[in-house]
């Protein structure tokens, strides 16, 4: 779930992970025109995310969130 200050992961109901944007450095979706994969670099790490979601929708909830795509 796209929140106001952060990227939440649950399984279920549970929330198992948490990415404030403020760590946030750097976010690219892979391979247009068949976008199957979400990079993202926080300060301590970074993530490979397959997309299994709307990559538009994405995008437009990741320009919103976050102020730059450094």
């Amino acid at each position: 779930r796209f929140t106001e200050a952060a990227l939440d992961i649950y399984r279920g109901e549970t929330l198992i992970r948490r990415f404030p944007y403020q760590d946030w450095q750097h976010w690219e979706i892979f391979w247009h025109p068949l976008p199957i994969l979400f990079y993202f670099k926080e300060v301590k790490s970074i993530h490979f995310l397959p997309i299994l979601f709307d990559p538009n929708q994405l995008r437009v909830v990741l320009e919103q969130r976050i102020t730059q795509n450094r």
